[in-house]
């Protein structure tokens, strides 16, 4: 089948990553991939919450889109007086994804919350708040190492995410809305840089799905997560992909 953009089957939506959009946050970038658009950025606070063992850590996430983010407006959360499920669900995703990449210990009684805003969403904005995340998290941990509050990197790893899914039978990569609304499958993966699956989430849309085809998407992830990689390792490395 032919792709409404013309990507091909294993082609990534075009994606940048800017760093460093928020003068006050200790780490942020701004995230598109194609029409999604997150702003990410990170926050340090030197407490940690309960349930954190003593002398170490905590990475956690929230993620909000604001109202005009779709193609029709919706009612941002404080308005409802309570998160969305959805919302809910996500900023959980991208909390655990992150804790991947942190050794605790190393990052001492500290918390770093990454805030992810969805600007425009066009698919995939779970999956753009992680790789977006990631950058925010690294810039913060270096702005730490750079004033001396931290002695060494906390990070162990790098951390990034994509969707793919089947559509028309086809195995595709980092669907956009309009491949997404109609997959008969859909599944984010995030990976780490070693190629280890941090969180896999697959669901049949419109059919049940084989272990087979499950491989396929997968594949198809770890190609497309290898490439944001090197995007992330570019922009934190001082370029501006």
């Amino acid at each position: 089948m032919a792709r409404i953009d013309g990507r091909a089957q294993d082609q990534l939506r075009p994606v940048e990553i800017l760093p460093h959009v928020n003068k006050f946050a200790e780490g942020s970038c701004l995230i598109r991939c194609g029409d999604t658009h997150v702003l990410c950025t990170a926050s340090v606070e030197e407490r940690t919450p309960p349930h954190v063992p003593f002398g170490e850590g905590w990475v956690t996430a929230e993620y909000s889109m604001l109202p005009r983010a779709n193609r029709e407006r919706s009612r941002r959360d404080v308005s409802k007086l309570k998160l969305s499920p959805r919302s809910a669900e996500i900023q959980r995703l991208v909390g655990r994804a992150l804790r991947a990449a942190v050794d605790m210990k190393k990052l001492g009684e500290r918390t770093i919350t990454i805030d992810c805003d969805v600007l425009q969403g066009d698919g995939g904005t779970r999956t753009a708040s992680v790789t977006g995340g990631y950058v925010a998290l690294a810039l913060a941990c270096q702005k730490l190492l750079d004033e001396g509050v931290l002695k060494k990197n906390p990070l162990v790893t790098s951390v990034a995410a994509v969707s793919a899914g089947i559509v028309e039978d086809q195995p595709l990569l980092d669907l956009c809305y309009e491949e997404d609304s109609h997959a008969m499958v859909d599944l984010n993966c995030v990976m780490t840089a070693q190629g280890e699956i941090v969180e896999l989430q697959g669901t049949g849309e419109g059919r049940a799905f084989t272990i087979q085809e499950q491989r396929q998407l997968v594949d198809l992830c770890a190609k497309g997560i290898q490439e944001l990689q090197a995007i992330q390792a570019a922009v934190l490395e001082g370029g501006s992909r």
